[in-house]
C-alpha cells in the first residue's frame, strides 16, 4: 500500500511539474514519518524514498537509533520538521541531517553548540510564519533575513533555505500569496548566501500550488502513510 501511495504521489508531483514547466527532479519528496513505526519507514525506503521528516525529538531519536543499530536505512536524510524547544535540541543536533523549523536565534545557537565536531554541519531551514497566525510557529516574515544571516554565521550550522506552512483555507489565492511571500524571502537570501537551495512548502492538500510557486521540497505524510497517529514515545 505504501509503495502504491508513493507511486501515485510521484505521478501527481510530476504532472504538476509538467503543467508549470518544471523538471520533476527539482522537487524533493519529504516523507513525513512522525508517529509512524520503523516498519512503515522501511516500506517507503524500499520504494526508493530517502528523505524522512520527524517532529518529536524523543520518538525520532528512538527510531533513528533503532534503524542504525540494526544496520538499516543507509542513506536516509533525516529532517526535523516540528517545533523545537531550546532545552530539547541535543538529540536533534546529534542525529539529524537537517532542521527545518529554526525560528529563533537561541535555538540555532544551541544546535550549533551541540552538533558533534565529527559530523558534517547541520543543515538549517528558517521557518517563517507566512500567514502571520498567532497559533503557528515560525519567525515573522520581516525578521527572516536577519535570522538567516545570523544562522549562516554559526560555526556548526549550514543555512540551506526556508520553510513555511500556508494557512488552512479554501482560498487558493491566499495560499498562493503566502507561498510567493516565502519565495521572495528565499530569492533575496540566495543573493547573499549561495548555499541556499531549499524552499520547503506544500503538503498533501496544497502541494500543486506550492510547486507552481517554486517549491523545491514538499512535505507529505497522510497521502503516504495514512492518518496521523499519536507520538510513539
Amino acid at each position: 500500500m505504501i509503495s502504491e501511495n508513493i507511486s501515485q504521489l510521484r505521478a501527481r508531483i510530476a504532472g504538476c511539474c509538467r503543467a508549470c514547466g518544471r523538471d520533476p527532479a527539482g522537487v524533493t519528496l519529504l516523507c513525513v514519518s512522525k508517529t509512524k513505526p520503523c516498519e512503515m519507514i522501511l516500506e517507503a525506503y524500499a520504494a526508493a524514498e530517502r528523505h524522512f521528516g520527524e517532529s518529536y525529538a524523543k520518538e525520532a531519536a528512538l527510531k533513528i537509533d533503532t534503524l542504525r543499530a540494526q544496520g538499516l536505512g543507509a542513506g536516509i536524510t533525516w529532517h526535523f520538521i516540528g517545533p523545537l524547544q531550546a532545552n530539547k535540541t541535543r538529540p536533534v543536533a546529534e542525529r539529524f541531517d537537517l532542521v527545518e523549523s529554526v525560528d529563533r536565534l537561541r535555538v540555532a545557537q544551541r544546535l550549533s553548540d551541540q552538533r558533534p565536531e565529527g559530523m558534517a554541519p547541520l543543515g538549517v531551514l528558517i521557518e517563517v510564519n507566512i500567514g502571520g497566525e498567532a497559533q503557528k510557529s515560525g519567525c515573522p516574515a520581516g525578521e527572516a533575513q536577519g535570522l538567516a544571516d545570523a544562522v549562516a554565521a554559526l560555526p556548526r550550522l549550514e543555512l540551506r533555505g526556508f520553510m513555511g506552512i500556508a494557512r488552512d483555507t479554501p482560498d487558493q489565492e491566499e495560499i498562493r500569496r503566502e507561498f510567493m511571500l516565502l519565495r521572495g524571502i528565499y530569492e533575496a537570501a540566495r543573493e547573499r548566501h549561495p548555499g541556499v537551495s531549499c524552499l520547503s512548502m506544500g503538503m498533501t492538500h496544497d502541494l500543486e500550488i506550492a510547486i507552481a510557486c517554486g517549491a523545491t521540497e514538499v512535505r507529505v505524510g497522510t497521502a503516504i502513510f495514512g492518518a496521523r497517529g499519536k507520538p510513539l514515545a
